[in-house]
């Protein structure tokens, strides 16, 4: 059964929570799963079962800590998405990568964390997870629809040395096709580089508790690929 918890993240100038997902086994290799625009919601929340589920520990951190902590948004909120874009629009990137990577240091500091870890993120947490690609040190990584990849190509591209898997939608109006495009004629012809486009699907296709943007069978079909990927990469007891 799967079990979770709330742990603090340190930093030099503060610190934030982050919700934890420990496999049944008690251990395995960790999964730092970073938010959409939405926060740490019921949705994330989820996901981290879903990778514990899988043999992984998962930590899933408060991002929009440094303007407000424990913000979130579920899909029933009337001015829901209002609310996510303006949070979105004043984050702090000149912090973003010592949080991750003090994000990150937690994850692999935790007792269950036993045999390396990756990054996994969706929508901005899918352009948080191709930084922390090239920032930190992961084992692997899965980058679901991040819209700012394509404009950090020039700054992070080189730096990237794990295994990364792209997911995208060829139908989503927040990440125009070029882009994807523009992300496969940079890394498509590395031998560590995956970009998997599923077909009408639009953004935020694996989100199942937001009927505005869930695709299931888009959904299935990426988690599948990236069941796979963190097995080739980061296998566990259930995976291996």
């Amino acid at each position: 059964m799967v079990t979770t918890r709330s742990e603090t993240v340190s930093t030099p100038d503060g610190s934030f929570t982050a919700h934890v997902a420990i496999p049944d086994s008690g251990s395995g290799p960790g999964l730092l799963v970073l938010q959409e625009i939405f926060g740490v919601n019921t949705y994330i929340r989820s996901v981290c079962e879903r990778v514990a589920e899988l043999g992984y520990v998962a930590l899933a951190p408060d991002m929009f800590w440094r303007s407000e902590p424990g913000f979130t948004v579920e899909p029933d909120e009337a001015d829901g998405m209002d609310r996510a874009m303006a949070k979105m629009g004043g984050f702090d990137w000149a912090h973003a990568a010592n949080d991750l990577g003090a994000a990150f240091d937690t994850l692999q500091g935790l007792d269950e964390c036993r045999g390396g870890a990756g990054v996994m993120g969706f929508c901005f947490g899918g352009t948080l997870t191709f930084h922390a690609a090239a920032d930190l040190d992961p084992a692997v990584a899965v980058s679901y629809y991040g819209s700012g990849v394509a404009d950090s190509l020039d700054a992070k591209a080189e730096a990237v040395r794990c295994p990364i898997l792209f997911h995208f939608g060829d139908d989503d109006p927040f990440l125009p096709n070029e882009h994807v495009e523009r992300i496969r004629a940079r890394l498509g012809d590395r031998p560590d580089v995956t970009i998997a486009v599923q077909a009408g699907a639009g953004h935020a296709f694996d989100n199942s508790f937001n009927p505005m943007f869930a695709n299931p069978t888009a959904a299935a079909a990426a988690w599948e690929l990236t069941r796979a990927h963190l097995a080739r990469h980061l296998p566990t007891d259930e995976t291996a």
